[in-house]
């Protein structure tokens, strides 16, 4: 069993299509996405048009969500542009993807907690804005009754793998298109991947147990660091152009 996981595209388009290929690249054919796909100032359209002729399995994020349960005026800044550009058919496509799923019978794909899609799992904001590996007990509360010895997630954009005390393995494969961000809650934050590239991960199972191998891969990153200045969103601009925000 082989497959890729993908996560927090949030538009951008360019980031996606140099992912895909390079999963192409390593022989792999099947590919869960763990969510929050379209939101951002970049091109939800081309995005979504890539996604829904993909043959992968796909589970909403936050910012899905927030595209499909409340109108345009009630959308923060980075869903009320990539609504402008969706139709009723991406809109349905959206409407029907699971919160959750069970890959394979092995895997719990979810996007940030298996019972919430906007709390930090594997990371915890303190209140001096700091963020950092949550505590175990932390990361196994958030786990029970996940059965599965593979559990996927995301929402951090945050590469990173945690095992648990029973010897299940917990994975965020980082984000595809935004390697920073800025957040106010639950305190104010910032993310930073350190370098612009594009992130997932392979996930494979041998006799052994999970085997996790990360990947970052480059693409241009400085068009789409363009189009966000150009939409007006310096921050994402600064992340987009270096993984670090200015």
């Amino acid at each position: 069993m082989r497959f890729a996981a993908i996560a927090d595209i949030h538009g951008n388009y360019l980031a996606l299509e140099a992912v895909l290929a390079d999963i192409r690249a390593q022989g792999i054919a099947d590919i869960v996405n763990l969510g929050d796909m379209l939101s951002g100032p970049l091109d939800a359209r081309r995005t979504i048009d890539i996604l829904m002729t993909l043959e992968a399995v796909h589970v909403l994020g936050n910012h899905d969500r927030y595209l499909l349960d409340r109108p345009p005026e009630k959308m923060g800044s980075w869903d009320r542009p990539a609504h402008a550009q969706l139709d009723a058919a991406h809109l349905g496509w959206l409407r029907a993807q699971p919160m959750t799923h069970v890959f394979r019978d092995r895997v719990f794909l979810c996007h940030a907690t298996p019972d919430n899609d906007e709390i930090y799992w594997l990371d915890t904001v303190h209140p001096d804005g700091t963020v950092a590996m949550s505590p175990l007990d932390r990361i196994e509360q958030f786990a029970q009754g996940v059965t599965q010895s593979l559990i996927l997630c995301a929402h951090t954009h945050l590469a990173r793998s945690v095992r648990l005390r029973d010897g299940r393995l917990i994975v965020n494969p980082g984000s595809v298109g935004s390697p920073g961000y800025r957040d106010v809650h639950p305190f104010p934050h910032v993310v930073e991947a350190g370098t612009p590239h594009a992130r997932y991960a392979i996930l494979e199972l041998v006799h052994e147990g999970w085997c996790v191998m990360f990947r970052q891969v480059p693409y241009d990153h400085d068009s789409m660091a363009e189009l966000a200045r150009k939409n007006g969103q310096p921050t994402l601009a600064s992340a987009l152009a270096t993984g670090w925000i200015g």
